[in-house]
């Protein structure tokens, strides 16, 4: 789990170097184009760069600051490791979740979305999605993900394809966790797709 999360943040820094370093670049230009006097390729210039600067910003705002670092941290290791995002997310600030259980809920959901996502050989056919919202006085999350993995199911649940002395802990975290608030866990796969619903009454 360090590993993993020195490696989130090592990937955060590494996008913020790189933001730094782009950032002196446009600087220069930017004065190049005033000695010039050459105001309407300035301005198109800063036109351009405020695009790119809404491209480049992929923080999720939630609402919450718990699950917005979490997201965030997640997200961006997955991005950097070619995984097609797509995320919705609206979390109140002042949940009756408490806010590690809120961190163990979704950091787990999204590792295991990443290591099923990273079984697809083709990038570009690596995909997560994540949507959640409060519905009817319940938090709704859910998380799909792409997958080339060989599930395997019993007649109480799904079975971690992991190895070794981690096996299934992030499941029966998860399932824990909604216990702890009456909540439920949905899990459903179909070929190449695997999806996990979570609702917590508030």
């Amino acid at each position: 789990m360090l590993q993993q999360h020195a490696e989130e943040v090592e990937n955060v820094y590494r996008h913020m170097r790189g933001w730094r370093h782009d950032y002196k670049n446009h600087i220069q230009s930017m004065k190049a184009y005033l000695e010039l006097n050459q105001l309407d390729l300035l301005e198109n210039y800063l036109e351009e760069l405020d695009e790119d600067l809404v491209a480049i910003d992929m923080s999720i705002r939630t609402g919450n600051v718990m699950a917005d670092a979490i997201l965030n941290s997640k997200l961006s290791l997955a991005e950097a490791r070619g995984i097609r995002l797509n995320v919705k997310a609206e979390i109140p600030s002042d949940l009756a979740v408490q806010n590690v259980d809120l961190g163990v809920l979704i950091g787990n959901l999204l590792s295991n979305a990443i290591e099923g996502s990273l079984t697809v050989e083709d990038s570009s056919e690596r995909f997560i999605r994540v949507y959640i919202t409060v519905m009817k006085q319940q938090l709704y999350i859910s998380v799909t993900n792409s997958m080339n993995q060989k599930i395997k199911k019993t007649v109480s649940g799904y079975l971690t394809t992991k190895t070794g002395k981690e096996h299934g802990f992030g499941l029966k975290r998860i399932d824990q966790t909604a216990e702890k608030y009456n909540g439920y866990v949905n899990r459903q796969h179909e070929e190449g797709v695997f999806a996990t619903e979570v609702l917590l009454p508030l």
